[in-house]
């Protein structure tokens, strides 16, 4: 599979690969663990296939809050239920307002340090696949190919008919919906359009599922970045590597369940650390 290329001067000093998010105060390469990041380097070194599984906690430096967090979103917002959504007109009108109206901070983030330094690891031909919970497309964003990303949560950089799968992008969708709230509907088939990302109580997407066990299946070294592996059945993947052979390894600021189970966990920040593997 042909690797992603990420243009750029930074790929030479991965130093610069890290990018500090406004008001983040920063950590110094000279803080992180070195006996953990020579493990990690020497993982990966001796890996052929790699999987990397990335979760909310990746793109937290990039400006984007965690869900699950002491300061997640979970904390002050309530999920609509893909059920609730279906049923109540109502509830995507105000699903839709607050798409529109409200700050969308994921769609003027930029990837940080810790998805360049995974670009740069599938351009080396180290990792094959990235299976992501992440909806806000910051890996294809940092110049991997879209077939080497797997989605597990869709995309949330654009919407899509329930029924006939017709892709929209928002720009027109705000048209219809403004400024007198019309709920839009497909223009082919009648059918409810939605974001392109999976709600509680939807059914993951068959397909991309395929594709995250397949490539799982294959790896010999899989890692994961910034997931508490709580969210089912996507947090079966580490377990399920770990039983096929594969090395695991974990870089997360909190624990997991699954930490007794690996070779390496790694409780530090994730653009630093991977910065540091690539020095």
């Amino acid at each position: 599979m042909e690797g992603a290329v990420y243009p750029g001067p930074e790929l030479a000093d991965p130093m610069r690969l890290w990018h500090r998010p406004r008001g983040s105060p920063g950590k110094l390469m000279a803080e992180i663990n070195e006996e953990s990041v020579r493990e990690l380097r020497r993982l990966i070194g001796a890996a052929q296939r790699v999987v990397v599984f990335t979760g909310a906690g990746i793109s937290t430096e990039s400006g984007i809050p965690d869900y699950r967090g002491p300061n997640g979103v979970w904390k002050t917002q309530t999920p609509i239920d893909f059920k609730d959504f279906v049923g109540s007109e109502s509830v995507r009108r105000k699903s839709w307002r607050g798409r529109f109206t409200g700050p969308n901070v994921m769609a003027g983030a930029e990837p940080n340090a810790g998805h360049l330094a995974v670009a740069r690891l599938v351009e080396l031909g180290k990792v094959t696949h990235i299976i992501t919970q992440n909806v806000d497309g910051l890996h294809q964003k940092s110049g991997v190919l879209d077939e080497q990303v797997i989605e597990l949560h869709g995309n949330a950089s654009y919407a899509t008919c329930l029924s006939c799968a017709r892709r929209y992008e928002f720009k027109a969708l705000r048209d219809v919906f403004l400024p007198d709230e019309t709920v839009p509907y497909c223009d082919d088939c009648g059918g409810i359009i939605k974001t392109a990302t999976i709600s509680f109580g939807q059914a993951m997407p068959a397909a991309e599922v395929e594709r995250a066990e397949q490539a799982t299946l294959a790896c010999d070294l899989f890692i994961v970045l910034g997931s508490s592996l709580v969210v089912y059945p996507a947090a079966a993947f580490p377990r399920v590597a770990k039983q096929s052979g594969a090395r695991l390894v974990i870089v997360n600021n909190q624990p997991t369940d699954i930490d007794p189970f690996c070779d390496l966990t790694i409780s530090d920040d994730i653009g630093p650390t991977l910065s540091a593997i690539l020095d």
